[in-house]
C-alpha cells in the first residue's frame, strides 16, 4: 500500500488533530461541569471525568477516545480496499500503526490545550483493535484480567500494553510489532508518576478516591 507523500501529509496531520479532540474537557462543559482540569488530576481522560459522579459522561468519554482514531483508521482500511489488488498487504498494519500513534500523541499533547492532555491508554486501545485487530482483543482482554483481578486501573493499562507487542510480532510480524512497542513506551513514559506510586504502594484502586490530586488517569 502505497501513497503519495502529500496524501501521507494529511493523514498525518489528520491523526493528529483528530487524537487531539479533548472529548472529556468538551462533554464536561457542556454537561454543566466545567473545566475538567479543575477537578482531581486535571487530566482530560475518562478516569478524571468520574470524579465529577456522571458515571454514563466517563463512559461516553471513554467510547469516545478510543473510537476517535479507530474510526478513522478504519475508513482509511476501507478506503483503500478498492484500489488494492485484492491480495493480502502487510505493510497495511504499518501504516494504520504509524497513523494510529500520531492520533495517541496528539490524545497525549493536544495543541489546544498547550500540549496537556491525558494518558492515551483508551486511544492507544482503540487504535490497536482498528489496526491489528486480534491483538487489540489480547490487549483488551489483559486490561480486564488485570483491573478485575487488582483493581489498579494503571496496572492494567501497563499491562495490556506490554503483552500487545509480542501478540502483535507472533500474529502480525515483526514491522508492525515495533510500532506497537513504540506506542507502549508511550503510554509507560505518560503514567511514570502512576508507575512510582505502584511502586510505593500509594497507586489508588478503581473507584477508591485519592487523597491528593495526582490521579491516574487515561
Amino acid at each position: 500500500m502505497l501513497l503519495p507523500l502529500f496524501v501521507v501529509f494529511l493523514y498525518t496531520i489528520a491523526a493528529y488533530l483528530i487524537g487531539s479532540i479533548p472529548f472529556g474537557l468538551l462533554l464536561s462543559k457542556i454537561f454543566g461541569y466545567g473545566d475538567i482540569r479543575k477537578i482531581g488530576s486535571g487530566n482530560i481522560g475518562a478516569t478524571n471525568v468520574l470524579r465529577t459522579g456522571n458515571k454514563k459522561l466517563a463512559f461516553i468519554t471513554l467510547l469516545l477516545d478510543a473510537s476517535k482514531a479507530a474510526v478513522f483508521l478504519l475508513f482509511l482500511q476501507m478506503e483503500s480496499t478498492p484500489h488494492s489488488s485484492g491480495a493480502y498487504d502487510p505493510t497495511i498494519h504499518v501504516i494504520l500503526l504509524l497513523l494510529g500513534f500520531v492520533a495517541i500523541l496528539g490524545h497525549c499533547y493536544p495543541v489546544w490545550l498547550k500540549f496537556k492532555g491525558g494518558k492515551g491508554v483508551a486511544t492507544a486501545l482503540g487504535v490497536l483493535l482498528a489496526a491489528v485487530p486480534m491483538a487489540g482483543l489480547v490487549a483488551v482482554t489483559t486490561w480486564g484480567i488485570v483491573a478485575g483481578f487488582f483493581r489498579y486501573s494503571s496496572l492494567a493499562a501497563l499491562s495490556a500494553l506490554a503483552i500487545t507487542p509480542l501478540a502483535t510480532f507472533l500474529i502480525y510480524g515483526g514491522a508492525p510489532a515495533l510500532i506497537t512497542l513504540l506506542i507502549a513506551a508511550l503510554v509507560f513514559w505518560r503514567h511514570k508518576d502512576n508507575i512510582k506510586r505502584l511502586m510505593k504502594g500509594e497507586e489508588p484502586k478503581i473507584r477508591q478516591k485519592k487523597k491528593d490530586s495526582n490521579h491516574q488517569e487515561h
